[in-house]
């Protein structure tokens, strides 16, 4: 049985910070996959669970032992009530974890419990770079390509960090129909308890 077989995914709560924030921190202090310059400490990573937690699935992904291996969420786009049916989708995975199917697990229950909420527009903001980098490759853009992201902006020079100025393309992924009118989105709460998480 491989790494994947034996995941377990659930719903992240404030005690899963200190977790969270030490798979964070090396992407913040060694890459430029995030434009953060500091990495934020358990107590901060414990506030921003919450926040995103009571609107909108947080996941933790971990291994038979119990070891934290990544995380993904979905945060609202924006504040107004017209983008409900829209969320910014983020994913981290334990860098000594990357490349084995963590991500994509993370990603399909992620989709799986958006989908039960009604939600249909994914957004990704990834960073890219033009020319070779030993803070940035542009596997994030592979990864994202692969669920079925696609490109729908571009921001060139938008972001610098490590002396070095990074570009940022947005890609988008639709999880449903839409329709006119359009059905309400469901609360996570709801969800949470009709999909056992």
């Amino acid at each position: 049985m491989n790494q994947v077989d034996q995941l377990r995914i659930t719903v992240a709560t404030s005690s899963d910070a200190a977790a969270v924030a030490n798979i964070y921190a090396p992407y913040v202090r060694d890459t430029a996959i995030t434009f953060e310059y500091d990495a934020p400490d358990a107590r901060e990573m414990a506030a921003r669970i919450e926040r995103v937690g009571a609107t909108h699935p947080w996941l933790i992904a971990r291994d038979a032992a119990g070891a934290a291996l990544g995380y993904a969420y979905a945060s609202p786009y924006y504040g107004r009530a017209a983008y409900a049916w829209c969320v910014e989708t983020s994913i981290y995975v334990d860098r000594e974890a990357r490349g084995s199917g963590v991500g994509t697990a993370l990603y399909q229950e992620l989709e799986r419990v958006l989908t039960a909420q009604g939600i249909l527009n994914l957004y990704a903001c990834v960073a890219t770079t033009s020319t070779p980098d030993t803070h940035l490759d542009n596997g994030s853009v592979t990864f994202h390509e692969r669920r079925g992201y696609h490109e729908i902006g571009h921001f060139p020079n938008c972001g610098y960090k490590f002396g070095h100025w990074y570009d940022t393309v947005w890609m988008e992924r639709n999880l449903g129909a839409h329709a006119l009118p359009q059905p309400s989105v469901r609360p996570f709460s709801q969800v949470r308890a009709e999909l056992g998480l």
